[in-house]
């Protein structure tokens, strides 16, 4: 006969697998251990002492990621939240955040697929913040293709500042007023859809009539 010990570590190993197997039903478990992954890794990095320098981050398209043989659009966007991750911890916007007591949020993003990845094939995203006004930051990620340098893909991203600004961040880390570089012209035209959706919206929901 087992030993009662032997059983209650028997029912103590199906509580663990209970408790794991109700974890990764109820959670993206995976997404959390890879953010992990990454804020770590970012950590032991170089710092990037120029907020608006270009980070190079390298991947390549698992079994994993792919949607008939090639990269599944919403992976994309997923991997964008993973470089961006990244990028915050090693040019200090996540420190500046956490000291003023803020939180970010994305506010918009839109992408342009320009050429699928296939499986198997290797890719650099490069992140860049380009710009920033009094509320949000704008940032630009590009999927290069390592295979022939074509830019396979490339998103830009606002990133909303809550109970702080862009520009209470960048004195936090420059230790001084920092001039926002201006917009890009494609990248003006997209704020004004988004100015311009805000404002059909609200009327549509009659919050402007309220605000008079």
């Amino acid at each position: 006969k087992p030993e009662e010990s032997d059983i209650r570590e028997m029912w103590w190993v199906l509580w663990v697998l209970a408790a794991l197997l109700a974890l990764f039903c109820c959670l993206d478990v995976w997404y959390f251990l890879r953010v992990a992954a990454v804020v770590l890794r970012a950590w032991f990095q170089p710092p990037i002492w120029d907020v608006t320098a270009e980070q190079v981050l390298t991947g390549r398209v698992t079994p994993h990621d792919i949607d008939m043989c090639h990269m599944n659009n919403a992976r994309y966007l997923r991997e964008c939240d993973f470089a961006r991750f990244s990028l915050y911890t090693r040019n200090g916007v996540f420190k500046a955040v956490r000291a003023l007591r803020a939180s970010m949020v994305v506010g918009a993003t839109t992408i342009r697929y320009r050429r699928a990845l296939c499986i198997g094939e290797g890719y650099e995203l490069r992140s860049r913040i380009v710009t920033w006004d009094d509320k949000a930051f704008f940032l630009e990620q590009r999927f290069v293709s390592t295979k022939d340098g074509l830019v396979c893909a490339v998103m830009y991203c606002k990133q909303s500042v809550i109970r702080s600004s862009p520009d209470k961040i960048m004195q936090h880390l420059c230790k001084r007023k920092v001039e926002c570089p201006e917009f890009p012209e494609d990248l003006q035209h997209w704020v004004n859809f988004i100015s311009a959706s805000s404002q059909a919206l609200r009327a549509e929901s009659g919050l402007e009539e309220k605000n008079k």
